[in-house]
């Protein structure tokens, strides 16, 4: 399996790129990795060319520029190069933590987009508190800023599809966040969107979910529109990691009688962080185009990217986009909606 990387992408790359890209080389030995990159920047800094080959690139795509525009403007950019490589062929899967909607444009004018799907969407695997399970799909997390109320519906089926093949989950719940649990709340999109799913057999739907509310359980696949999910993705992240770091100055502020108890409590911090550590799950899969295309979050360390490496073999071997692609057409109908609902 050869996974096109883009060296370039992200906060810390190359560096961390490169390193994460090393300890997948060294934990998953079927996975051969292509680095698209800067030669003079990323090639000292990789100890061992085993299994990876590093193709040279003359540009970069940066965090802050107009995706679509970059994406067509620098041909030779490390992130292009990578997308193209799965669309020759030459690669099974696209791997990016850099600029969201370029890589989005990427996956969508070069991987390609499946028929059927309006929008593709990033999703993701959240933790889940109290509730059957331990993981549920959150999606969108931010590929598309703006979304009609059709897209919101496919997103349902899209992630409904995801719950059930990849984490196992049977006749999934899916729930609409929203500012409120009411049917009437919200502006004219979730209005339509929530009319959409309540009156669809497609998925199981069990209305609004407010975003305090989303790691209670209560739900198996929560859908949001890019905007809303992105702001309560990083809203939750920094959140958790806020009050694990008072937690632990608390600790250290209360002397020996805390120091003493956290030892005890040891195993259990241990867990929760683990379960809160967005970057133990891999990255965000793009649901809805043609290979497997996987963007973890700007500021991955070697870490999450190693798990990124993890999560798109299983994606290979399990023949996801296949799959996927099969799912839409058996259910081209109940993707289908009203035009006058879009």
């Amino acid at each position: 399996m050869k996974i096109a990387i883009d060296a370039m992408g992200g906060d810390f790359a190359p560096d961390e790129i490169v390193k994460g890209v090393e300890m997948a080389r060294d934990r998953y030995p079927e996975l051969e990795f292509q680095l698209y990159g800067t030669e003079s920047k990323v090639k000292p800094l990789i100890q061992k060319m085993d299994r990876i080959t590093l193709i040279p690139t003359t540009e970069e795509i940066e965090m802050g520029e107009e995706p679509v525009k970059a994406m067509k403007n620098k041909q030779d950019s490390s992130m292009v190069r990578a997308a193209t490589a799965v669309k020759n062929g030459e690669a099974d899967a696209f791997f990016s933590a850099g600029n969201t909607g370029a890589i989005l444009a990427s996956a969508i004018f070069i991987v390609g987009r499946m028929r059927g799907v309006e929008r593709p969407a990033l999703a993701s695997a959240f933790p889940s508190f109290g509730g059957q399970h331990e993981d549920f799909v959150f999606m969108d997390l931010g590929a598309n800023a703006e979304n009609k109320p059709s897209h919101l519906y496919q997103y349902g089926i899209l992630g409904s599809f995801y719950a059930e093949s990849v984490l196992g989950i049977s006749n999934p719940r899916v729930r609409l966040l929203n500012n409120g649990g009411e049917e009437d709340k919200g502006d004219e999109v979730h209005k339509a969107a929530h009319q959409l799913m309540k009156d669809t057999d497609a998925f199981n739907f069990l209305g609004n979910v407010e975003a305090r509310e989303i790691m209670d359980g209560t739900a198996d696949v929560v859908v949001a529109d890019g905007f809303s999910g992105n702001a309560t993705l990083k809203a939750i992240e920094g959140t958790a990691l806020t009050m694990l770091d008072q937690l632990k100055k608390s600790i250290k502020g209360a002397g020996l009688r805390g120091i003493l108890g956290a030892l005890l409590l040891k195993p259990a911090f241990k867990s929760l962080k683990s379960k809160l550590d967005f970057n133990e799950k891999g990255g965000a899969v793009v649901l809805g185009v043609k290979a497997p295309v996987v963007k973890t979050h700007g500021s991955a360390k070697a870490d999450a990217v190693a798990n990124s490496m993890g999560q798109i073999q299983t994606m290979v071997q399990e023949d996801l986009a296949g799959k996927t692609a099969a799912f839409i057409k058996e259910n081209a109908d109940k993707l289908k909606v009203k035009k006058s609902s879009k």
